[in-house]
């Protein structure tokens, strides 16, 4: 397997994290288990493998053109044949501009990004198969993205301000500190919670835990720490609190995790 991430251009720098090359020219059959991550992602497939997605305890094939709602609970996925894959993950705020609906609605799902955009993604998808190297496929999705954000700049003002919000709730959060955010951006505690949630089909409370869940895989990837360490590090109340809330993201305990990372949530964690 072979995961290179590039960076997008500066005028997409602040709604895009990165974009990556997802290549592997096994044939090898393997399962693995996807965790939440807190974003959001469009995935183009350009090669002839298959992935497949656990819904409902049964496989079903992943679309050409794949858009990953929010993940909350650990999600199962299966790959079959040789893969070239090039993704856009989004901050966790960002994926919102360039669609329309509330991000709830794709919560824990993977969905055809062409039955929900049509047309134009078809054409870019058709695009890309046709382009020569990584730099033009890059090329025809930064100017897909930026006539997205162009045609959608009304909810510009809403969005930056949901982003903004979470940046300070990432970097002080608590129950009772949430009234004192809203107050900040001069909004109601119930409102600056609905606001999150219609952005980033995440409530105040989840994007916190994910953010914190998301930096003990990075800790424990670096295996510098001893587990009690990284989960006083990560705000944990206890190393209880710690292994509850990495459970109910991963299905395993912490050291039931470091004994057997898997090949796909380490390229992840690059």
């Amino acid at each position: 397997m072979e995961f290179k991430q590039f960076s997008p251009s500066d005028i997409l720098k602040p709604y895009v994290g990165h974009y990556y090359l997802f290549e592997s020219d096994s044939d090898a059959e393997f399962v693995d288990t996807v965790f939440p991550s807190g974003d959001m992602e469009m995935i183009f497939n350009l090669g002839g493998g298959v992935w497949e997605t656990s819904v409902d305890d049964e496989f079903r094939i992943n679309p050409k053109i794949e858009l990953w709602g929010q993940v909350t609970k650990p999600l199962q996925i299966r790959s079959k044949g040789k893969h070239s894959m090039l993704g856009i993950r989004f901050f966790t705020h960002s994926a919102a501009y360039f669609l329309n609906e509330e991000m709830g609605v794709f919560n824990d799902q993977v969905l055809d990004l062409a039955y929900i955009i049509g047309d134009p993604v078809k054409i870019l998808h058709a695009q890309m198969l046709e382009a020569a190297d990584i730099k033009s496929k890059i090329g025809l999705i930064e100017d897909f993205l930026i006539r997205k954000l162009i045609s959608n700049e009304r909810k510009t003002d809403k969005i930056e301000k949901v982003g903004s919000i979470l940046r300070t709730i990432k970097n002080d959060y608590s129950d009772t500190n949430l009234s004192l955010v809203a107050s900040r951006y001069n909004v109601t505690p119930r409102y600056m919670h609905k606001l999150i949630q219609q952005c980033t089909g995440l409530s105040p409370k989840s994007f916190n835990k994910i953010s914190r869940f998301q930096l003990s895989l990075k800790m424990m990837s670096a295996k510098a720490q001893p587990l009690t360490s990284i989960a006083y590090d990560c705000g944990y109340f206890d190393q209880s609190h710690f292994i509850r809330d990495f459970k109910s993201f991963t299905g395993q305990t912490p050291s039931a995790y470091m004994e057997n990372m898997t090949p796909v949530n380490n390229l992840l964690l690059q």
